[in-house]
């Protein structure tokens, strides 16, 4: 009979399913708990200046955003101005792998700029120009099926 349920699911279900149950296995180090219910209620890390768009020396426009090993991006969203952009993506993952991409073909305007691979620990920048106003859908493409996307918006 449980033959008849995996026949009914559909392939991209069903390995969601699995790849969600093995994937939630490898995020955890034993730490403080808390079960597998809500990933993104407790991060691991509260840092206020996290999304915050400061503008540094040379006029561009900074801002840091983290990547942990439970599929967010903290925060999942920031606001910019129009101009020069330079963002930080922190991997304060202990085991996964990440990667960092606009969006392709999802945004008000086309940004090419990328971290191709982000391993646990590291810390990559990268510095691109945004002209207008709207939202930049931005992802890890290792893990847009388990909800690890967020919006960059640039106010008018």
């Amino acid at each position: 009979m449980s033959g008849m349920w995996t026949r009914r699911l559909p392939a991209a279900v069903t390995g969601a399913v699995l790849a969600a149950g093995v994937l939630a296995g490898c995020g955890s180090d034993g730490g403080s708990g808390g079960g597998t219910g809500g990933g993104t209620a407790a991060p691991s890390s509260s840092d206020p200046s996290l999304g915050t768009v400061t503008v540094a020396e040379d006029g561009v426009q900074e801002v840091t955003i983290q990547t942990p090993d439970d599929y967010v991006f903290l925060p999942e969203t920031f606001t910019v101005a129009p101009g020069r952009v330079r963002l930080t993506v922190q991997s304060t993952a202990s085991q996964a792998t990440h990667n960092f991409r606009f969006t392709p073909g999802a945004g008000v305007e086309e940004i090419s700029e990328e971290i191709p691979l982000l391993a646990a620990g590291q810390t990559e920048t990268i510095e691109f120009e945004v002209t207008l106003p709207g939202e930049h859908p931005f992802e890890c493409s290792f893990h847009t099926q388990l909800g690890q996307v967020g919006v960059m918006t640039v106010r008018g």
